[in-house]
């Protein structure tokens, strides 16, 4: 039996589905260095326990590295993620900041809140991958991140795009890349629990009230009483997403 145990048929599903798409994108390949950016939440904290188990099951060397960047409101709130990664010999680079209060002052007026934290913490990971030399930075999205964010860019910017499965920054030094994208929520909880992830609370106070959580809100309205509908979404947003990846590579 594999180091990593019996896998619940969600657990494989994470893992088999992961692979899929790193291998049809070519996401990585031998000496890349990845830096995984972790939140705590439960999307970031699947990613980093599939990508350990994918690390040992690819034909190839690969470095894995978690960055969490602690926004502020609860300044030790990570330390679950510290002890995480000790057990499981994962280098971690952990850092506080106060984007998070920030980005609720006076010095955030034109933005939102969850706007202007995030492009602060994105900012960071970079420099952070620069400086680490990481070859590779991994955000845990899953398929219902990309099918809201599609819908937002429609409404809000007037774009027919998702997020990017496999893109390169910084003239191709670092590539910023999205490993779980095919999996649904539903799935990468029930597979999060099952292998008993210390995921914490996200304390910030905009959680739950953004412009994102309300087309999230709506998209499951629509299709609430109709599976083959949201299927059909998920379906078309990801084959778009995925080929607008392979023009690219």
């Amino acid at each position: 039996m594999a180091s990593w145990g019996k896998l619940t048929f969600a657990q494989k599903q994470c893992v088999s589905a992961t692979g899929k798409l790193m291998q049809s994108t070519g996401m990585v390949s031998h000496g890349a260095r990845i830096g995984i950016a972790a939140s705590g939440g439960v999307d970031s904290f699947l990613m980093l326990k599939v990508l350990t188990i994918r690390q040992a099951i690819m034909p190839f060397p690969v470095e894995l590295m978690a960055l969490h960047i602690n926004a502020g409101f609860d300044t030790a709130s990570h330390a679950p993620l510290v002890d995480w990664c000790a057990s499981h010999k994962l280098a971690a680079h952990i850092e506080v900041t106060d984007y998070g209060p920030r980005a609720h002052s006076e010095e955030n007026r034109k933005k939102s809140p969850c706007f202007y934290c995030s492009m602060l913490r994105r900012k960071r990971l970079f420099e952070l991958c620069r400086d680490y030399g990481l070859t590779h930075l991994a955000f845990g999205h899953n398929a219902d991140d990309n099918v809201v964010t599609f819908f937002m860019n429609i409404f809000q910017n007037g774009r027919v795009q998702g997020l990017s499965v496999n893109e390169p920054f910084f003239d191709g030094r670092l590539n910023v890349i999205r490993p779980t994208m095919l999996l649904d929520k539903k799935t990468v909880i029930r597979a999060a629990k099952q292998w008993e992830l210390p995921v914490w609370e996200n304390t910030c106070p905009s959680n739950g009230r953004t412009r994102r959580d309300e087309i999230h809100d709506w998209l499951h309205q629509t299709w609430q009483n109709d599976n083959r509908m949201k299927n059909n979404v998920f379906n078309a947003v990801i084959r778009h997403q995925l080929d607008l990846t392979c023009k690219k590579l």
